[in-house]
């Protein structure tokens, strides 16, 4: 494998709590019931998908303008929510395995549904740890199509059968298959029967990478 491509929500950073947020003060503004179960299915789906769910529970039908006015709050409110999030939000083990790789001479990229995952990197300051991110923005299919991570593989310039994806979603697992990557699965995916691999934490993707000859520099030393 020449590229490993990541989830970025749950896999290297955990905003859920800021969409569960976001998203209850839109269904409360709506008088729609929401809940933890039902934030759950709205993992690894777009934001337009998401809305969709949610308005399942509703007791009338919305407009194509009331959903997009809807979608745009959400997001407003969300982006409000990542304004406050900081290098610490990191995962563990996030920042040491993104170093370690690239030493090890493996690319990395980014391959999110998420619209905002370009604000999400900067502000946990790990923009400079990818050498590509596909992201929601310019997508015209959400997982578990394969598009982001073909987008992804092709920013990279490698062939997807060299590509291995890190999920924690099973709709993202189902879209690495589609797209002819491997799969390792973290968190709730790993109950996924088409994982690849099951991680138990991040740090244990290193062993498909062997170390090089080479002494490796510490995650300090790539970030200076």
């Amino acid at each position: 494998m020449k590229a490993v491509i990541f989830d970025l929500d749950g896999v290297l950073v955990s905003t859920d709590e800021l969409h569960y947020q976001a998203w209850l003060q839109i269904a409360r503004s709506e008088g729609i019931s929401f809940d933890r179960t039902l934030n759950d299915r709205l993992r690894g789906v777009s934001r337009m998908q998401s809305l969709e769910i949610i308005l399942e529970r509703a007791g009338h039908g919305y407009a194509q303008k009331e959903k997009e006015a809807l979608a745009r709050q959400k997001n407003g409110i969300y982006r409000t929510l990542l304004g406050m999030l900081t290098p610490d939000a990191l995962l563990p083990g996030a920042r040491e395995i993104l170093c370690t790789l690239r030493k090890r001479g493996i690319k990395t990229a980014i391959g999110s549904s998420s619209k905002n995952a370009p604000l999400i990197l900067q502000q946990l300051q790990i923009e400079t740890l990818f050498d590509a991110v596909s992201d929601g923005n310019g997508l015209q299919h959400s997982k578990p199509h394969p598009e982001v991570f073909l987008r992804a593989a092709e920013y990279l310039r490698e062939q997807p059968q060299d590509c291995l994806v890190v999920e924690d979603a099973e709709a993202g697992i189902q879209a690495a298959k589609a797209a002819g990557m491997q799969a390792a699965a973290l968190g709730s995916a790993r109950t996924c029967p088409k994982a690849d691999y099951r991680l138990d934490r991040l740090m244990d993707l290193l062993t498909f990478f062997p170390m090089c000859n080479n002494k490796e520099t510490s995650a300090t030393d790539w970030l200076g």
